[in-house]
């Protein structure tokens, strides 16, 4: 059997092929991925006596070496028998370069598996010939479609467990292509083989005299991915505004697509303020022009407000700028997202605060029927309405993978809690503007002589807050400050009544208060705010949604045995019992804050000594 000729005999090369393999558990992705490094004869001796030692100790085969020890490298994985991380690799043959990565079929890592196909051309999704087509199999296909993957291998593997048989083979053929021929692959070629033995893999199997198609790696040096991205709009995302002195200004970064030449003209497309090139200075100096992929500084005529996040374009084909918008979302995190929270996004180099305003349905992955859908939990892919802080410029993802992709951060622990793809700005009523008053805040507070501001409590039911909240706003009415009370109970029995306690329902609840805090602050109004509001997420949104200053903290820290006892209405004992549903500190979470302003016994010190802390804070903060 000859091997594939190794780097060092490469002949005239298509180019890089990025590609992932993906599929269920078991299905034999690290062990295709190891045959072909194997017969590529890229393993170094070392290696492969290394690979044999430990196939006597995590190997799956017996005797025989296990080649998916070579891309499961975490100790985790080997003891397991499963892949966790996206593994890369990279080999060559004489007619192609390859990056591949090996990607975990667990649902649990179903984000490192979007994570790999984000950057990739090809998709060998794998079968397990036995089990035919499974959830992550389809989950795997519909999210390589959404990250615009256009070119899939479809690779029945352990053909030999089920003695090559062609029926077999046939059957799992058509039930995919029934499956993914709304996904708008290009090419989809499938391919039986086995790759612990080899069979189709780099060699044509005489097992399988009934198939006349390539081989495995016949098929990943033939196919052509290239997509032409300099045929598509001129996008240049800025990434960093380069002054090094008084003389220069240029704006550095990525063309992510087209092509731009000197003295052409291009328009910030948030501002829509144009300009035109005159100088592109790359890694050896200036040069007429650039195309996509190319790292440059752009130089302009004008020196205008331009800052990283945004993007140059042709003015003739601007992108869509907009701040709110529909996207697909794949949700990555173990806590639910939950619409109204407000979360990070990132779009190219822009970072604004966001938040689903509205999930349109979630997409059943088995049948790519749409699902009615409050929340969306880890794994669960959406149709969603966002809204965004800032406009932002983009193009569908469909048209363009590098400009029309997002991430969602939480605001609070910053992690990657999903990924989004663009489908269309959403065209809202564009009469609506924000009005200047001609009496702003500030004469507003001057008239009342006092500084406004929001005194935020938050602890479990029965912690005293209101109590407390109470007698602060009767001290403080009668010094003649101008003060508001705002309590949960009291809102819903009119701004909230429609909500109730699930999660999304009390991110919802916050919100709503959080913009009318804003406007009590906003006519000058010292405003005490009590509310469990359990999430540290949605107590950080309001205090963003206020100055600097403005928005006070007090955390009335009372253990849940006390609040449980003071409790005459039985609601803990009830919740207890589960008779209610969704109560904060029993069936549902309270977030303690981290870094609140003021911190209260609530369980060992009298009301009346809570409130005087509260008001000598208060005092402090007027004194300025």
């Amino acid at each position: 059997m000859d091997a594939i000729p190794p780097a060092s005999e490469m002949a005239a090369n298509r180019g890089l092929l990025r590609m992932l393999t993906c599929g269920s558990v078991d299905d034999g992705k690290s062990t295709l991925i190891g045959r072909l490094l194997y017969d590529a004869q890229l393993i170094a001796e070392d290696t492969l006596a290394a690979i044999t030692r430990d196939s006597r100790k995590h190997g799956t085969v017996g005797e025989e070496v296990d080649l998916a020890l070579l891309v499961d490298g975490l100790e985790a994985e080997r003891q397991q028998g499963i892949t966790i991380d996206v593994a890369y690799r990279f080999f060559t043959t004489g007619s192609r370069s390859f990056i591949v990565a090996d990607c975990p079929g667990h649902e649990q890592y179903t984000r490192n598996m979007a994570t790999g196909a984000s950057n990739s051309e090809l998709a060998i999704i794998l079968v397990d010939a036995r089990k035919g087509l499974l959830t992550q199999t389809r989950r795997h296909s519909f999210i390589c479609s959404l990250l615009g993957i256009r070119h899939v291998v479809l690779a029945v593997n352990k053909i030999d467990l089920v003695e090559f048989d062609q029926a077999v083979f046939d059957r799992i053929v058509a039930e995919y292509h029934g499956f993914a021929a709304a996904f708008g692959f290009r090419t989809l070629a499938a391919i039986p083989l086995s790759g612990r033995f080899g069979d189709n893999v780099t060699q044509r199997s005489p097992r399988t005299p009934w198939y006349l198609g390539p081989t495995l790696i016949e098929h990943l040096e033939a196919v052509d991915v290239d997509e032409d991205a300099e045929a598509l709009p001129f996008r240049f995302p800025v990434q960093w505004v380069n002054r090094p002195n008084l003389d220069f200004r240029g704006y550095a970064g990525t063309v992510a697509s087209g092509r731009i030449a000197l003295g052409e003209p291009v328009v910030v497309a948030a501002s829509g303020v144009t300009s035109q090139i005159t100088r592109i200075l790359g890694p050896d100096g200036d040069q007429p022009a650039a195309a996509a992929g190319e790292a440059v500084t752009l130089c302009l005529a004008q020196e205008i407000d331009i800052a990283r996040g945004d993007m140059l374009a042709p003015p003739a084909q601007r992108p869509s700028v907009a701040d709110q918008f529909a996207a697909h979302i794949l949700w990555m995190d173990e806590e639910k997202l939950l619409p109204g929270r407000q979360y990070l996004l990132r779009m190219g180099h822009a970072w604004t605060t966001a938040s689903i305003t509205a999930i349109k349905h979630r997409i059943d992955v088995t049948t790519l029927g749409q699902q009615p859908a409050t929340s969306l939990a880890l794994n669960e892919i959406a149709v969603c309405n966002l809204s965004t802080a800032q406009k932002l410029a983009f193009d569908p993802y469909g048209e363009n993978r590098l400009t029309g992709a997002f991430i969602l951060v939480d605001r609070t622990s910053n992690r990657t809690v999903g990924c989004g793809m663009v489908q269309f700005p959403l065209r809202r009523a564009t009469n609506i503007h924000q009005e200047a008053y001609l009496v702003d805040k500030a004469a507003r507070a001057a008239a009342k002589g006092q500084r406004p501001m929001v005194l935020w409590f938050t602890g479990l039911s029965g912690s005293g807050k209101s109590t407390v909240a109470k007698r602060v706003e009767e001290v403080l009415h009668a010094a003649g400050r101008h003060t508001y009370s705002l309590d949960g109970d009291n809102l819903r029995h009119g701004l909230n009544r429609d909500l109730g306690f699930t999660p999304q329902d009390r991110v919802e609840n916050i919100r709503r208060v959080g913009e009318v805090a804003k406007l009590m602050v906003d006519a000058g109004l010292i405003v005490l705010a009590s509310f469990i509001s359990p999430y540290r997420a949605e107590r950080q949104m309001v205090r963003d949604l206020l100055a600097p200053g403005e928005f006070v903290e007090i955390f009335v820290d009372t253990s849940l045995e006390v609040c449980a006892a003071r409790d005459v209405k039985g609601l803990y004992a009830k919740a207890m019992r589960g008779e209610i549903a969704n109560f904060t500190g029993v069936s549902s979470p309270y977030e303690a804050p981290e870094a609140a302003e003021l911190v209260l016994d609530g369980g060992g010190v009298a009301p009346e000594d809570l409130a005087q802390q509260v008001l000598d804070l208060v005092e402090r903060f007027q004194a300025g």
